[in-house]
């Protein structure tokens, strides 16, 4: 099964650690990870810039309205994500908690839904 290990990190707490910390902790990820995909657990992982970097848009009744930079304002945010192949969400859990991003914000796993078979049910 596929999940995607989202990570979230607090902002504040991401600033406040010094360079030399996050350069450690950055090359330990990208360590592992580097191992995970040797195994096959791990099928892409990417970062993404800082919310101030983005832009949103909604439509409503026909009409788009387009936000720059952060969508809402939240303490955490979305900083990357690794695309991990795990048998159930129990061993994609461990597989997550390998990485230290939950001490500065939080990691999200999630099975990653089946697009096949939702093609094969919609007909598409």
């Amino acid at each position: 099964m596929k999940f995607l290990m989202m990570v979230y990190v607090d902002d504040a707490l991401l600033q406040a650690m010094p360079e030399e910390e996050f350069d450690t902790l950055m090359r330990g990820c990208l360590t592992h990870a580097d191992e995970l995909r040797a195994d096959g657990c791990v099928l892409d992982s990417q970062q993404l810039e800082p919310p101030s970097t983005a832009r949103s848009f909604r439509v409503r009744q026909q009409r788009t309205t387009v936000f720059d930079g952060p969508f809402a304002e939240t303490k955490e945010y979305l900083a990357g994500f690794n695309l991990i192949e795990a048998d159930d969400l129990d061993h994609a859990m461990r597989i997550a908690r390998a990485f230290p991003w939950a001490r500065i914000g939080a990691i999200e796993v999630r099975p990653v839904r089946d697009m096949d078979a939702v093609r094969r049910r919609v007909g598409a």
